[in-house]
């Protein structure tokens, strides 16, 4: 049985925390909002004052991986890759509110930080148009969103290159919470893949989301990048831990079905608004609890419900992109569960009797999902939440 060693590993190792525990040990001690166990805080409606709804707002971006799509740039002068950076950068925004029921509206804006000289004006436009194609989209398939504008900085004493980050602003009725409280023991949890093409996306993803890019830019990629592009990495961080994989960006990937190693770690990230809001219309009463399993992995289950026992003991198959991940670094397992999402960014929360009919909405926007586990009472003394995953025959056990 393999022991949890919080943010140990090749990831801490590269300034990066998995669990963000440091970050959890000072925002847990302020105010936790009307509903301390959902999946974002929530405040009472300070914009209007009505005591039936409430006010959310979040903040996220596409973190690290701006930098490959930046070298992909460089490499090949196709400033349209920016147009997924965007995606992604909403994608982690609406995705978190989704896992507390709000499906709209949203108001969304974006703030650009770059180096003008390395992020010239024309890749500038293409993250703008990016924005609003995206935004476009997401309202033809259901999904009530519109732009609130944005702020780019030039701000080159500060990054060598661009990041990309969003801001999300919602009102909902307090009675429509998610509130995490109904994640207990005796549910069935399903997984929403990754990865495949849903019907409202026009490429296939290769499931990467947008977590986890710092050790997948670094384990896949070959020392030719930290060669040319020292603006990219923290120079800090050991030699040995930069830069220190096998691949180049058009390299393919293997097990890939044609896709690239660049086309696989850049793939932007799937959003699951169009299903959230089409679930939660059918089976409100069903859905008992919504996971976004973004920093932390599989893991991030652990942070909602009281005296829960996880157990993940049918995952969905993992998309080539991790296997390939961990081959070049030999990261244990356990470490990638952690990290990256593993072939589902999203679970539902529900009675196992509901189960079928959950699935059979989900299905009908072409992404696989099954269930890949339960919940049960905790084994712990203290009533404290754990997770057991298996990968093939190996058990690994996680807890805060």
């Amino acid at each position: 049985m393999a022991e949890h060693t919080p943010d140990s590993g090749r990831y801490a190792a590269r300034g990066v925390s998995a669990t963000k525990g440091e970050v959890h040990a000072a925002v847990d001690k302020l105010d936790q909002g009307l509903f301390p166990g959902a999946f974002c805080k929530i405040v009472p409606d300070v914009l209007t004052g009505d005591p039936a709804k409430c006010n959310l707002i979040h903040a996220d971006g596409s973190g690290t991986k701006s930098l490959i799509a930046y070298l992909h740039f460089r490499e090949t002068g196709d400033a349209s890759i920016f147009r997924g950076i965007a995606q992604d950068s909403i994608v982690m925004n609406i995705d978190d509110l989704l896992c507390v029921g709000a499906t709209g509206p949203i108001l969304i804006n974006s703030t650009v930080n770059r180096n003008a000289r390395a992020f010239p004006g024309h890749a500038l436009a293409e993250l703008i148009n990016g924005t609003e194609d995206f935004l476009t989209t997401l309202r033809d398939h259901g999904v009530n969103i519109v732009s609130g504008g944005g702020e780019t900085a030039d701000v080159g004493d500060c990054t060598g290159t661009v990041t990309v980050d969003s801001c999300a602003v919602a009102v909902m009725d307090r009675d429509k919470v998610i509130t995490g409280e109904q994640i207990v023991p005796g549910l069935a949890i399903i997984g929403i893949s990754s990865a495949g093409q849903a019907n409202y996306e026009s490429f296939v993803n290769s499931g990467i989301g947008s977590n986890g890019l710092t050790s997948a830019r670094h384990e896949m990629l070959s020392s030719y990048y930290r060669e040319k592009y020292p603006e990219t990495y923290d120079k800090a961080t050991p030699a040995d831990l930069v830069y220190c994989g096998p691949y180049q960006l058009d390299d393919k990937l293997p097990e890939g079905n044609g896709m690239t190693v660049g086309e696989a770690i850049l793939s932007p990230t799937r959003t699951y608004a169009p299903i959230v809001t089409k679930l939660l219309a059918d089976h409100r009463a069903s859905v008992r609890g919504l996971v976004h399993c973004s920093g932390g992995g599989q893991g991030k289950c652990l942070r909602f419900g009281k005296n829960v026992h996880f157990i993940k003991n049918q995952l969905l198959p993992i998309p080539p992109v991790f296997k390939a991940i961990q081959q070049a670094s030999k990261t244990p397992w356990k470490e990638m569960y952690q990290v990256f999402n593993m072939g589902h960014r999203l679970e539902v929360y529900c009675p196992p009797e509901d189960a079928d009919k959950l699935l059979d909405t989900i299905r009908a926007f072409g992404v696989e999902a099954d269930v890949v586990g339960r919940t049960e009472k905790s084994q712990h003394d203290n009533g404290a939440n754990h997770l057991t995953l298996f990968h093939g025959e190996d058990m690994l056990t996680y807890a805060l």
